[in-house]
């Protein structure tokens, strides 16, 4: 389908600036840009690329001021990065039309005691145990399992191979990529008198709230008594590890291979960067933001920002990175000190020996 920049305008209640009856009938990066191309400005770092760009229309920030000529069409909006997000989900819906199927594939398994909502798809090589109810317009793709007495709510969006344990309850409009697990062991041990470990039966659930979505390869463990929650509106990236009896707050981001230790509560709002670590029985507040790679082993309070492993405030951990960037120098100078200091103590002797009588 072909849209023009006047159409594309209108929709994001944006202003054009150039040929309004330009069209586009794909979306590109802005260093991809070709003619019939639409694509967004919004990080600064990536200006150069619109003077360059055969891009036929570029979505850019309403208070944006060219400083040279420019070929593209302009589309100025109040966020453009959002307003491309909003034209991504039309292009989404339009290149996934013919994707709408809906029925149960003859290959798969579903227990005569499940309840399954109208406008459901379930695909090849499922497994559905008892009790197990799926809300209307639920799309499970292949190698899907789920779970006796687990829930799933409205217009939830199960990828392939993701698996589902038994009591788990999923809110509406849920996503889960592939090879994702929910309602796992939770991992917890009781060691004994001659070194050996017993496993402590973890008897709770996963609960999901409406709108999540979880990326790939992804363990969200059940807890061992009552719930492992995770709030509306979470995101969570790929290869994450949620432990029992955590809860993440409404509305927070976590990126890749984040870990996070059983019975932590953490905050809404909050944005965790990838490869965090954050240890069990900790409250870290609402807004808590933790750069990539951190180590969180204590309580943090509302609206902080934490690097580095252990963690310390954003100024602080600023001001070690320089020092520590210095360290070889630093040493150095210490090295050089220590051999003049060796020197003088060396020449006060000699002087004391030359003094006494």
């Amino acid at each position: 389908m072909q849209f023009t920049a006047k159409q594309i305008g209108e929709f994001l209640n944006g202003t054009v600036e150039g040929d309004e009856n330009a069209k586009v009938s794909t979306l590109s990066k802005i260093e991809d840009g070709a003619a019939g191309s639409l694509c967004f400005l919004s990080n600064p770092k990536y200006e150069n690329y619109l003077y360059t760009t055969a891009a036929s229309v570029v979505i850019v920030s309403q208070d944006f001021v060219a400083t040279q000529p420019v070929k593209s069409t302009l589309v100025k909006v109040k966020d453009p990065y959002s307003a491309f997000s909003v034209l991504l989900d039309k292009y989404n819906e339009f290149a996934n039309a013919s994707e709408n199927e809906v029925g149960i594939h003859s290959s798969s398994y579903v227990h005569p005691s499940a309840k399954i909502g109208k406008n459901v798809y379930i695909g090849p090589f499922c497994c559905i145990e008892e009790n197990v109810e799926i809300g209307d317009g639920c799309k499970l793709n292949a190698q899907t399992f789920i779970g006796a007495n687990s829930t799933l709510g409205k217009n939830c969006v199960l990828y392939p191979g993701v698996k589902i344990y038994k009591r788990s309850v999923l809110g509406n409009s849920v996503i889960i990529h592939s090879n994702t697990v929910i309602g796992s062991d939770g991992f917890g041990f009781a060691p004994q008198a001659d070194g050996s470990y017993n496993k402590i039966a973890q008897i709770g659930n996963v609960v999901i709230e409406d709108d999540v979505e979880i990326g790939a390869n992804t363990a969200i463990d059940r807890a061992t008594m009552g719930s492992t929650f995770v709030r509306k509106g979470v995101k969570l990236d790929n290869l994450i590890q949620i432990a029992h009896n955590v809860e993440v707050g409404a509305h927070t981001v976590v990126a890749a291979q984040t870990g996070i230790s059983g019975s932590t509560k953490l905050g809404s709002n909050s944005v965790i960067g990838g490869q965090v670590g954050i240890a069990g029985h900790l409250n870290l507040g609402n807004k808590t933001q933790i750069g990539a790679q951190a180590g969180i082993n204590f309580d943090t309070e509302e609206n902080k920002q934490w690097h580095g492993s252990p963690a310390q405030p954003l100024k602080e951990w600023m001001r070690s990175t320089v020092i520590f960037k210095k360290l070889p120098e630093v040493d150095k100078r210490v090295r050089e000190l220590e051999a003049q200091i060796a020197a003088l103590k060396t020449l006060v002797e000699k002087m004391t020996t030359t003094q006494t009588p």
